[in-house]
């Protein structure tokens, strides 16, 4: 980060600290004995899989953000931060949809506005800052394999929510 100004720096902090305040639901809402004595597909990553791969992932949000918010700043990009905070919203809810009230018939409604939003979101970064638009890429794979896990597992549980 040499030669960023202070207003750049408290900026990407800014958006870290979004995006770990959208993670926070993850550790307010936790798995638990519910969820562990869910059925669950073969392919289904092991519990410890997840932090780790989601640290990664708002990590690359977050930058994404800022380079956005660098690019265009608040008027410049109005639509794509306001697209930005649209899936952190729907990020940070669907914890407490799937583990909270424990539906995971509307966490899979849920999870697939959030991958319409992150699919958005690439699609109007790109022409401001491409490389904004691929660090979302990866975070579109991984909630496109969330929602295809949260789909398996919400038939392999009929007559659940609770």
């Amino acid at each position: 980060m040499k030669g960023m100004e202070f207003s750049s720096i408290g900026g990407f902090l800014g958006f870290l600290g979004a995006c770990f305040a959208a993670a926070a639901s993850g550790a307010i809402f936790m798995p638990g004995p519910w969820y562990d004595a869910l059925k669950k597909p073969r392919w289904c990553p092991p519990n410890w899989l997840f932090a780790p791969a989601w640290a990664v992932l708002f990590l690359m949000i977050a930058i994404a953000g800022w380079l956005i918010w660098e690019a265009a700043g608040f008027s410049g990009g109005a639509l794509a931060l306001s697209l930005y905070a649209l899936q952190l919203v729907l990020n940070a809810a669907w914890s407490g949809i799937f583990f909270g009230m424990r539906r995971m018939d509307l966490a899979f409604g849920e999870l697939c506005l959030l991958w319409l939003s992150i699919l958005a979101c690439i699609i109007v970064f790109w022409p401001i800052d491409a490389r904004a638009a691929l660090l979302m890429v990866p975070y579109l794979a991984w909630v496109s394999f969330a929602g295809a896990l949260n789909f398996t597992m919400w038939r392999l549980n009929p007559g659940l929510p609770r």
